[in-house]
């Protein structure tokens, strides 16, 4: 496998971490924040951390995609 081949692949783990279901950093815990917020409830997961977790992966995916 050659090194674009490689960001490619890795792009896609990083891509997949977000939006996957069982993900620590999924969109589905971002769901859940939102809909205890609708619902007037505190919320289950640390709001603060899974945002900086999550952009963290996407200014990797951004520099990754720079070098590709």
């Amino acid at each position: 496998m050659d090194k674009d081949q490689e960001k490619y692949q890795e792009i896609a783990v990083l891509r997949s971490q977000l939006s996957s279901s069982v993900s620590e950093i999924g969109d589905w815990k971002i769901t859940k924040i939102y809909e205890a917020r609708m619902s007037n409830e505190a919320d289950p997961y640390d709001f603060a951390a899974l945002v900086k977790a999550r952009q963290a992966v996407r200014d990797k995916i951004n520099a990754l995609q720079a070098e590709a």
